[in-house]
């Protein structure tokens, strides 16, 4: 059995740990302290009957653009415990936290171009759109697309922008109407 619960200082090494083991994109010790100590209520991890992280997201607030939203950081679940779940579960956690704690109007997050599974699991489960996409973002000079997940139907043109690029790039349409229900019931 696994919990999603809040991460704690104690978890830090687990989750550079799982960092490491699952994606390309790797960070310091002291950029897990830094998100820990500014945003604690976004933090979560997947911990599993032994005590071992096998997921975590990592997140924080953008309090000071024009509207307050959250970032996605990184998400990563051991390939152990894929498919059950998890990234799910992490991400509707800091979702909730980022919305009921800081009033975050959307979350965005960054996604490599390539990766499909994640691509599906954000538009097709979470309710992300495609809202830009930005070219050479990764160090190896991969591009990504920049997603967003409104907590409340956003402005009428970003939507009809975003439902637009998430088909073209998807394949599935989303009218903008359905885009706003489902921006509005997650």
């Amino acid at each position: 059995m696994v919990c999603i619960r809040p991460a704690t200082i104690d978890d830090l090494m687990q989750m550079q740990r799982c960092n490491l083991l699952c994606l390309p994109e790797n960070y310091q010790l002291k950029y897990y302290l830094y998100h820990i100590l500014s945003w604690p209520q976004l933090l979560h991890v997947a911990e599993d009957y032994d005590g071992k992280i096998v997921g975590y997201v990592l997140a924080k607030m953008e309090e000071d653009a024009a509207e307050p939203h959250g970032h996605i950081t990184s998400v990563a679940v051991a390939r152990t415990h894929r498919k059950l779940g998890l990234a799910t579960k992490l991400m509707s956690a800091t979702h909730k936290a980022m919305e009921e704690v800081f009033s975050a109007k959307y979350v965005s997050l960054h996604v490599r171009v390539t990766n499909k599974v994640a691509v599906h699991l954000y538009t097709q489960t979470l309710g992300y759109q495609i809202h830009d996409i930005e070219s050479k973002y990764y160090a190896d000079g991969e591009n990504a697309y920049e997603m967003r997940k409104y907590f409340a139907a956003p402005p009428a043109a970003l939507a009809k922008k975003a439902a637009a690029l998430t088909a073209a790039v998807t394949g599935v349409s989303v009218s903008t109407g359905a885009a706003a229900a489902v921006a509005a019931s997650s």
